[in-house]
Formats: C-alpha cells, sequence, structure tokens
C-alpha cells in the first residue's frame, strides 16, 4: 500500500468554505486511486474559508505520474447544499515528487469537477489520450458555460447570459465587489479634484490639457493641412508672436481634435425635450511655454453660413462653442474610448480565453488574472445602463438611437495598430508633444507588460514553428477576430499567429487594454466630470449660429437641467471608484504558474512596477494637476469596474 500526501487549500473569501462532504479521486499515467472522502480531525473546519488541510490517499500501489484529480462535493441527508470555492490541491507522491493542482473556481453542484496539474502545456504536448480526453471534457463544458451572443448587430459579441446570478460562479463579483457596487460605498474621495476643475474649467490652457491628460486623450493628432471642411483663415488665429498657421503647422506646433464620429447623429430625447450634440472640430496649438491653446472651434462638420468658425477672441461665444467640444467628447469617450475599446474588446478576449483555452495552457495562466469581474460589469452595463431602459439614456445626448450607431462607427475604423499604444502614439505625430502624462507613463507600461509577456511566451514557445503548431493559440485568435472585429480585415487584427513575436505583441495589447488603458479612460470620470459645466453630459439648446448672441442665462438655459445632472454625475461617481477588493496591476491572487522561471518573470515584472509606481509619484508632486491614472499602484488588473 502507498499513500498520497494531499493539501487542500480554501480561498479566504467570503462564503468560500463548505461544510458538505468532499471526495478526490487522484488519476495518474499508470491508473488512479479510489474516490476518497477528505475526512480530518478537524471536522467541519477542515474545508472552512482560508483552511488549509491535509488528507491521505492511499492506493495499492503506485499510479504514476500524476495527470489530475477528480473532486466533488455531496450534502449531508437533510442538510443543504452550499458552495465551495477550493484555492489549490497539491500532492505528494511516495517517490516523493509534489504536484500542484490550481482551481480557483466555485464548486456549487454535486458534479464531478476535474483539474489537471499545473505543470503548463502547449496544446501539441497533449501525449496521450489521457491528457487529449481531459483537455477535450475540459473545453467542452466550458462552452457550454460560456457561449456567444450577438447583442446588437455591427458591434463586438457578448457573453450569452440570462442575468447576472445565470453567470458562473467565478466570474461573478465577490460578496464584497457586489455590496459596495450595490449601495456605491467604494473606497477613495475625489472631492478635491472637482474643485480644481470649477476654479478652471473656463481656461483655455485647462480646456487643452485635458486633451492630452484627462479622460479621453485618444482624439488629439498633429495637423499638418487644416481639413477642407475646416477652413480657418491665417489671419483670424492668434499664435502669440509673428509666426503664421502655415509655418506652425510646419513646425509641428499644431493639432486638431476632429469630432467626425457624432456627424448626423440623431440625438437623445431626455424628459421629452429634444437635446444637442454637435460633430465640433477643434483646433489647437504648443505655444513656445508648452501650453496647449484652443485657437479655433467649429461646431459642425460642413462650414456654412450658420456654422461659423470662433476663436478666443468671440468673449461668451468662445466658453459656449468650448462647452460643445466638451459635451462631445464626453459622448465620444464613453461611447468609443471607454465602452467600446475597453470594456467589450475585454470583454471579446476572456469569453475566447474560457471557450477555447485549458487551464493547464500557459495562455489561460497568463491572461485570467486580467479577466477578473469583466463578465459581470458588462453584464450590468448592457442591462442596466445602454439598454432601452438603461440609465445612460437618462443623461446622455448620445443615449437611444445614435448609441448604436456610434459604437457601429467607432468597430468599423477602430485599427489594430491604434490599440498598440506605441504605433498610437506615432501615428498621430504625438513623439514630442510636451507634458503628455498618458503618452509618458503609458508607454513605459507597455514596455514593461511587453518585457514580461515575452519572458513569460519565450519560456514556452522558442521557435515560431511551435506558435504556428498550437491550434489553441489559432483558435483563440480566430474566434476573437469573428466576434470582436467581426471579421474586419480593414481593422489589422491577426487572424492567426505565425511567429512568436506576433503571438507577443497581440497579449501584450489585451493585458494594456484591459488594465492601464482602462484605468487612463475610467479611473478620471469623476475627477473631471464631477463639475457639471466642465464635461455636460448633454444640452438642451441648439449652440449659436451667429457670434455675439450668448450670454450667462444663454449659457444656463443650454447646460443640462439638475435632475440629469445628479443622474449623470451618479453614474460618473459610479463607474470611477474600485471595490476594496480591487487587486492592482501585477498582482495574482492565484498561483497558476508552478514552474520557476515564470515565478521569477511574475516578481520581476512587479518589481519594474514598483519602480514605474515610484518615478510616477515623484514626477507627480511638482504637478498642479498630478496624472495617476496610468501608476500601476492605482491600476486595477482587469476591467472590474
Amino acid at each position: 500500500m502507498v499513500n498520497y500526501e494531499v493539501t487542500v487549500s480554501t480561498a479566504n473569501l467570503a462564503y468560500a468554505g463548505t461544510l458538505n462532504n468532499v471526495f478526490i479521486k487522484l488519476v495518474g499515467t499508470d491508473g488512479e486511486s479510489n474516490r476518497t472522502w477528505l475526512m480530518s480531525l478537524k471536522g467541519p473546519l477542515a474545508l472552512y474559508r482560508g483552511a488549509v488541510s491535509s488528507f491521505t490517499v492511499s492506493c495499492p500501489v503506485s499510479i504514476g505520474k500524476l495527470v489530475r484529480i477528480e473532486l466533488d462535493k455531496q450534502r449531508f441527508p437533510l442538510f443543504f447544499e452550499d458552495s465551495w470555492f477550493p484555492a489549490k490541491v497539491v500532492v505528494k507522491s511516495p517517490e516523493g515528487d509534489t504536484y500542484k493542482f490550481p482551481i480557483y473556481r466555485w464548486i456549487n453542484d454535486c458534479e464531478v469537477h476535474c483539474f489537471r496539474e499545473a505543470t503548463a502545456l502547449r496544446a501539441f504536448e497533449d501525449e496521450n489520450d489521457l491528457d487529449r480526453n481531459s483537455r477535450l471534457q475540459e473545453l467542452i463544458q466550458r462552452r457550454k458555460h460560456y457561449s456567444w451572443n450577438e447583442y446588437e448587430e455591427g458591434i463586438p459579441h457578448s457573453m450569452k447570459a440570462e442575468s447576472p446570478s445565470s453567470l458562473p460562479c467565478e466570474v461573478q463579483f465577490s460578496f464584497t465587489k457586489k455590496t459596495e457596487f450595490l449601495y456605491t460605498a467604494s473606497t477613495g474621495d475625489s472631492a478635491l479634484f472637482p474643485d480644481y476643475v470649477k476654479k478652471h474649467w473656463k481656461e483655455d490652457a485647462f480646456f487643452g490639457y485635458q486633451f492630452l491628460n484627462g479622460v479621453n486623450p485618444m482624439l488629439i493628432r498633429r495637423c499638418s493641412a487644416l481639413p477642407e471642411n475646416f477652413p480657418v483663415p491665417d489671419n483670424k488665429v492668434s499664435l502669440c508672436g509673428q509666426w503664421c498657421l502655415a509655418s506652425e503647422m510646419q513646425n509641428g506646433n499644431i493639432f486638431l481634435c476632429d469630432y467626425k464620429s457624432l456627424d448626423g447623429l440623431k440625438p437623445n430625447t431626455i424628459d421629452e425635450k429634444e437635446q444637442y450634440l454637435m460633430a465640433p472640430l477643434v483646433l489647437l496649438h504648443k505655444t513656445p511655454d508648452d501650453k496647449l491653446m484652443p485657437i479655433a472651434i467649429q461646431l459642425k462638420q460642413t462650414p456654412a453660413a450658420d456654422n461659423p468658425i470662433f476663436y478666443p477672441t468671440d468673449s461668451y461665444d468662445w466658453l459656449m462653442v468650448k462647452t460643445f467640444v466638451r459635451s462631445a467628447d464626453f459622448n465620444e469617450h464613453q461611447l468609443n474610448a471607454h465602452l467600446l475599446r475597453t470594456h467589450l474588446l475585454a470583454e471579446v478576449f476572456a469569453v475566447s480565453l474560457l471557450r477555447n483555452v485549458p487551464m493547464v495552457h500557459p495562455l489561460y495562466k497568463l491572461l485570467i488574472p486580467h479577466t477578473r469581474y469583466t463578465l459581470h460589469i458588462n453584464y450590468l452595463a448592457r442591462d442596466r445602463l445602454i439598454s432601452e431602459t438603461g440609465f445612460f439614456l437618462q443623461f446622455a445626448a448620445s443615449g437611444g438611437e445614435g448609441m448604436m450607431t456610434l459604437l457601429k462607427r467607432s468597430l468599423a475604423s477602430l485599427t489594430y495598430s491604434s490599440l498598440c499604444i506605441p504605433e498610437d502614439i506615432a501615428e498621430r505625430g504625438l513623439d514630442a508633444v510636451p507634458n503628455f502624462y498618458y503618452r509618458d507613463d503609458g508607454l513605459k507600461l507597455w514596455d514593461i507588460i511587453h518585457r514580461f509577456v515575452q519572458g513569460v511566451l519565450g519560456f514556452y514557445y522558442k521557435k515560431d514553428a511551435e506558435v504556428k503548431e498550437d491550434f489553441v493559440l489559432q483558435t483563440w485568435i480566430s474566434d476573437i477576430f469573428k466576434h470582436g472585429f467581426l471579421s474586419l480585415e480593414p481593422t489589422g487584427i491577426p487572424q492567426s499567429f505565425t511567429t512568436v513575436a506576433e503571438l507577443v505583441k497581440f497579449v501584450t495589447m489585451v493585458i494594456f487594454t484591459c488594465t492601464g488603458q482602462h484605468s487612463a479612460v475610467n479611473t478620471g470620470q469623476y475627477d473631471y466630470g464631477g463639475w457639471m459645466p466642465n464635461a455636460p453630459t448633454t444640452l438642451r439648446l441648439p449652440p449659436p449660429t451667429t457670434k455675439g448672441t450668448t450670454s450667462e442665462a444663454t449659457m444656463l438655459k443650454t447646460l443640462p437641467d439638475q435632475g440629469t445632472t445628479v443622474n449623470g454625475m451618479a453614474a460618473m461617481w459610479l463607474l470611477s471608484k474600485p471595490s476594496s477588493d480591487y487587486v492592482p496591476l501585477g498582482q495574482y491572487l492565484d498561483d497558476h504558474f508552478s514552474e520557476e522561471i515564470p515565478c521569477q518573470l511574475i516578481r520581476a515584472f512587479q518589481g519594474e512596477l514598483q519602480v514605474l509606481s515610484a518615478h510616477i509619484n515623484i514626477r507627480n508632486k511638482n504637478l498642479e494637476v498630478p496624472y495617476t491614472y496610468m501608476d500601476p499602484a492605482e491600476v486595477e488588473n482587469s476591467v472590474a469596474i
């Protein structure tokens, strides 16, 4: 008779422990154990929350190299069936070998659940029928739980679910998260920042600053030639000196923000009143003292007599047209930069991972921490925010029919390069713009993530041929191309991987999108929108069509009413506050990797993130407006809010 020492760790989460009977079977290359009851002198405490308990499983002879374990949970007669969240199982064989089995999921039924040994295996390394059958059965089960759904034609597909409670338990919010989200009781206080915005929102310098370091740094680009539909006369703009517009464009000091994606959108109706949403063009100038100053604004895309170009000399009209720009920016940001380019894409990455990649695969181990809570928060967004009766329709000019139009336009024009910050910054001509902290911190963060991903995937994939041969990788990216980008080849999204470098770049983009990019466009929502005139969610009057017609009274009638303002601010407050159980970038609650080199790379990754965080904090001490949204200590490890 030989004995296997089995150590079971129950997660330290609310309600993670169980009072039910738990059974285990060990499966090896040379046989399997009997189904064994995990009984301990600890009694009911053996599998309590946070418990680490040891048990013995006996076999007549050695069963060889362990391949998997099977767990099932049965309730006592007359007792209720509860849920159990085992973290991991470690088995020490009579030969002295140690096998680790990561679990990290809820077991809330009496079915048998199989888990494979932790050593990462690429798809072509399933060498025997037992391995292949284990992978097949795991993915068959996963695909029952994670299926695609077309929420609306022309936008990324989502996960099919009837309600938040119908989601698999392991992707639902924790008890802490559910409670705080329900009662908006998240930690943190942004009260001081809106006070700064309240003081400076009228200033041109602050208006220009927000295109670089506000919540939507994704639209501004260097302007080398004026668009034909934005005929700004050279003699109308003031450039702080003897320069002319043409020479400053040649010098690389003129920038453009074009909200053409909003052109022709049908504005929302709120409280039976038509709202107004413009598609402005904004011209900005980098001054000799490195400020970004607006010099011309046109509120509609087509030049016309009733669509004048406004300048800083236009008195109160200038403040009014800047307010229309800020409202346009709010709507474009929420639906494109925030919802589409982070939330919806993160869901596609997650669903494809969960449908196609087994737990034992290195890609699963690398990416699963970056899917935490994403499916749950996105279900709530579709159900409560952007649905036909959603909250967004109560306060946003782009709510209603215009919302889906904008999402479809945005996906149709999205490119792979725009999701990769080094290429995006270069394509927009923003490499040398001063005081661009989104760029500075984002490029450093991208490089750190890229080195980490390159190290981990390079450990498992030494040759390009190994990437080509791994059909799990190919199925994962194929599903993303089809369901996330609707097979649109102009996006440039890869349909397959042929080299290690291609794989590394794409996985880097996935992690960056789910972490740093989401933080950059999400966390500051209440900071900049807590003072409503700086980010009006909608506007109640049309813009001026002639100059000299705007007054403070006109402005007050144009801004959203009190009820709409309260709804918008409440949403921004809730959606920009992480829960108290948030996980910072690079911190991993679950031990999925067992090999030493990936574990070393994780520690090195965490060290680099700490160094970047320290540099950002030192820099911010000298800034009037600190930029914290790419600070790794403040960046959540997944799209979770």
